[in-house]
């Protein structure tokens, strides 16, 4: 008589887990065309900027699916580390996407996100946290919640960082929904407080894709927005400009002319892109360039300032950031 075989258990572990990855891929994944300037509507010039951000955003996406496509951190890590460093940030933000998705669904175990941002995330935490803030702007109730943790429970993990997930989610807003939250200038109902100017913060950043980094555009975009808005989106332009890079000396200096009167704002989101890229190891020329020009500084001193402005604030971001800029307002920012 012939005996059905049996599997083993770690066969149908192996079974079992390749089901749920092909579950996850199934419901998660994004497109590739997501990430093109074509698919997004963006007005971009300049091919060779298309080019980059379009690199950004397949980057973005490379880390992502590598998180929704893994069941462990360890082969997911193992990627990220063969991305090229420059890049590198970038997929450290879409994995921690992939793996708040995976969290807040419960397609994935619970303790992946905390031990990636407590981990191999942790010099990338600033990305991470941003990362986050996409996944919140696709779950249900997601930022509420989100905002009710972050503000309630002194065991949250780094609240004070914890907040550029509202940035993040600003972006994510403006990059997917233009025409909503840039040309109609929505406000989302779903935040409240400082959250809102946290939020525009991340908006600004999403302008410098959306505008395909032309100056001028960005400049008019910002303006036919209501006064109390426009520091926080030149804040998030001068972090975008820093951080994703892209235009020349002389572009950058017409950026900072374009916004002189929030030069401070700007400058403080140069000062958080230099810090970003120097806690991860991944200073580049760019970034430098645009800390000189936009903060009259080197991107070693920029990130320090970062530092100096966190003694004493605990999870008080709003002080964080009005620290950063009266530094720049009290040294002065040459037009």
């Amino acid at each position: 008589m012939l005996k059905t075989p049996v599997k083993s258990t770690n066969n149908m572990r192996i079974d079992l887990d390749r089901i749920w990855v092909t579950l996850r891929q199934t419901l998660l994944s994004i497109a590739p065309e997501e990430a093109t300037c074509k698919t997004r509507g963006f007005q971009v010039k300049n091919n060779l900027i298309a080019q980059r951000l379009e690199k950004i955003g397949y980057t973005f996406l490379d880390g992502y699916h590598a998180a929704i496509g893994t069941t462990d951190n360890q082969p997911l890590i193992a990627h990220l580390h063969t991305i090229e460093n420059e890049w590198q940030g970038f997929a450290y933000e879409g994995a921690a996407m992939g793996l708040k998705l995976l969290e807040s669904l419960s397609l994935g175990y619970s303790q992946r996100l905390q031990n990636f941002l407590m981990g191999a995330g942790f010099p990338h935490i600033y990305m991470s946290y941003v990362g986050i803030g996409w996944a919140l702007a696709r779950l249900p109730g997601g930022v509420s919640r989100y905002l009710s943790k972050l503000r309630q429970s002194a065991n949250y993990p780094d609240p004070l960082l914890g907040w550029l997930a509202i940035d993040g989610y600003g972006f994510h807003q403006g990059y997917f929904y233009a025409q909503k939250f840039i040309e109609q200038q929505v406000i989302p109902k779903d935040l409240s407080g400082y959250a809102f100017n946290v939020f525009d913060q991340g908006l600004g950043r999403s302008l410098w894709f959306v505008k395909g980094a032309d100056i001028e555009e960005i400049s008019r975009t910002i303006e036919a927005f209501p006064t109390p808005r426009q520091a926080d989106l030149w804040s998030g332009i001068g972090l975008a400009a820093t951080y994703a890079g892209g235009v020349n000396r002389d572009e950058m200096l017409s950026l900072k002319a374009r916004g002189q009167a929030y030069l401070p704002e700007i400058a403080q989101g140069a000062a958080f892109a230099a810090k970003t890229r120097i806690r991860a190891g991944n200073l580049t020329e760019p970034t430098e360039m645009a800390c000189q020009v936009l903060g009259g500084m080197s991107a070693p001193e920029a990130s320090k300032i970062t530092d100096l402005a966190l003694e004493g604030i605990g999870s008080d971001y709003h002080l964080w950031r009005q620290r950063i800029q009266a530094y720049f307002v009290q040294e002065g920012v040459k037009p």
